[in-house]
């Protein structure tokens, strides 16, 4: 065995050590584009001033009630493009609030119709009682 105990280890399982070990030291391990906001220098991650601005003026509109599509509209409308110079649509948007936010249901009017209805047929089920 080598120094540093890679022998014997495919390609693969070197590259993933390498950005494991980059990402435990706080560096950017390179998996794809950094997220918008972010940029990479000298592999580190680091903000984007113009994107974080963007990124805040998603979230204000977002806070007043503005649904992805009319958010994505507005970017494109105003000459905003995302990272890699795309017009805004609907789930780059998303992307975004996922980032700022933590993942959101896919669907969540489902399981909101699907508790109410519930809620509705115990009512009926107890008044037949």
């Amino acid at each position: 065995m080598t120094e540093n105990g890679l022998e014997g280890l495919s390609v693969w399982e070197r590259l993933e050590r390498g950005r494991r070990a980059k990402a435990a030291s706080g560096g950017y391990a390179g998996y794809g584009s950094p997220a918008f906001g972010q940029r990479s220098l000298d592999g580190e991650l680091v903000e984007d001033p113009e994107e974080v601005q963007v990124v805040e003026l998603i979230r204000r509109h977002h806070k007043s009630g503005k649904s992805l599509q009319k958010i994505a509209d507005w970017l494109n409308h105003q000459g905003y493009t995302t990272k890699r110079g795309q017009t805004w649509k609907r789930i780059s948007v998303k992307r975004v609030l996922d980032r700022l936010y933590g993942k959101t249901a896919r669907i969540s009017e489902v399981s909101t119709q699907n508790e109410t209805q519930d809620q509705t047929e115990t009512q009926t089920d107890n008044q037949s009682c």
